[in-house]
């Protein structure tokens, strides 16, 4: 058996943990710069507020409903995620993450009669330790089980938020209940197609042949589907990938960024970033890549972001963020345009390799034993006290073009200086 345990309105919950005041009551979370809404309570979405949609478009709904808004907090929301992922991990012999606020687990050796006790135990535990509520799908597949974490998420009350699709009787009841749009890897755009052929539930899919599916669904992918809603195991256990081979670093600016200085700026930044997470994996870059999205063309009157990019192999594998930030900020220089009004940029690092295998040609030296020094000391500090209290001087100090997050609230288990304050 597998079971999915999925954190419920996630970011909305992260906010909800250090202001009691607004349980019970309307949350939502916005994206990057305030733009759309990403996370809503149950309560924000009985008052009809649409997930992803635009901020300013409900803006009036809000106000009128005393609705609480926030910036999207990363830094509160991935540290909560990891107490999340490291309690499962205690709980439960074999976890997968699968995103910031799920992870699959596989229940092989539970004791069938024991499946929901111990899944209530989960999410109790789970709850109790870390304060965030979540929701347990448990059935023989993972596409199973994702239909059954989603029934439970919609009936809280009377699954106490656990669901188990042990029997077929159960399996097909949930299927029978589930729209095909629904369906874990669906989707709207998927759904389309199959209501074209008179495919509406879960469970209609379910009754489709493996023929038909490679046909019309996508080959093997298709046949692994109907096979999963059918209790027939397909897709395992995932390792956790420790070794990226590819590492990008990408914003929206809070606001058009004109100037050069400004562009290399941001490009730096996102450089830097992306450099300490290469040496977190220990690996160092053999190729870079930047692009900017400029908003210069226009077409009937509205504007269409322009992409442009530039890549460089780099002579030697490095992991040090002076020398990469050399080259970013030299392709950005490249990739400018005077006049043009730049709102996003980003930096992408690849062929990322062992940084204790990197070779050296016969008229290079290694890599400084000073600087890799420094990098540690640099990550290090980072770590401790804050993602920017030592930085190169080539990241600026206004940046005015950092994304906006003026509903941003405290970092409360990352930062000393935003701890949360009892009275």
């Amino acid at each position: 058996m597998k079971a999915i345990v999925d954190c419920n309105s996630f970011y909305a919950a992260c906010e909800r943990l250090f202001k009691p005041s607004l349980h019970g009551k309307p949350v939502v979370v916005l994206s990057n710069n305030d733009g759309c809404i990403v996370s809503r309570t149950d309560e924000a979405k009985a008052l009809g507020i649409r997930m992803a949609g635009p901020y300013y478009q409900n803006k009036k709904e809000i106000e009128d409903n005393k609705v609480a808004v926030f910036s999207s907090n990363y830094h509160l929301y991935g540290d909560l995620s990891r107490r999340v992922m490291d309690t499962l991990r205690i709980l439960a012999p074999d976890v997968e993450v699968y995103s910031v606020d799920e992870s699959f687990l596989d229940l092989t050796g539970i004791d069938p009669s024991t499946l929901y006790e111990y899944s209530l135990f989960v999410k109790h535990t789970t709850e109790l330790w870390t304060g965030i509520p979540v929701s347990v799908g448990v059935a023989p597949t993972k596409v199973l089980s994702k239909v059954a974490n989603r029934l439970a998420k919609k009936d809280k009350i009377g699954t106490k938020g656990v669901m188990i699709l042990q029997t077929p009787e159960q399996q097909m009841e949930a299927l029978q209940l589930t729209p095909v749009e629904d369906i874990w890897g669906v989707g709207m755009a998927g759904s389309q197609k199959l209501r074209m052929f008179n495919i509406n539930t879960a469970w209609d899919l379910r009754n489709m042949s493996e023929e038909w599916a490679s046909k019309n669904l996508g080959g093997v992918v298709g046949v692994r589907l109907v096979k999963e809603l059918k209790g027939i195991p397909c897709i395992g256990m995932k390792e956790q990938l420790t070794r990226k081979k590819m590492i990008a670093t990408t914003r929206m600016f809070g606001k058009p960024v004109f100037e050069l200085r400004e562009l290399k700026e941001a490009v730096a930044t996102y450089t830097a970033r992306a450099a300490e997470k290469l040496r977190r994996q220990q690996g160092a870059a053999r190729s870079i890549s930047v692009f900017v999205v400029s908003n210069n063309r226009q077409y009937n009157h509205h504007y269409e972001p322009t992409s442009r990019s530039s890549f460089l192999t780099l002579p030697t594998p490095t992991y040090l963020t002076n020398v990469l930030t050399t080259h970013a900020t030299a392709l950005a220089e490249a990739l400018y345009r005077e006049g043009s009004k730049y709102i996003k940029a980003g930096v992408i690092l690849s062929d990322i390799i062992p940084c204790d295998t990197i070779q050296y040609n016969l008229f290079e030296e290694p890599e400084p034993a000073a600087m890799q020094k420094l990098m540690h000391i640099v990550d290090n500090v980072n770590f401790g006290m804050r993602s920017d209290m030592l930085k190169f001087a080539s990241v600026g100090t206004k940046k005015d073009w950092k994304m906006r997050q003026e509903m941003r609230s405290n970092r409360f288990t990352t930062r000393w200086d935003e701890l949360c304050v009892v009275k």
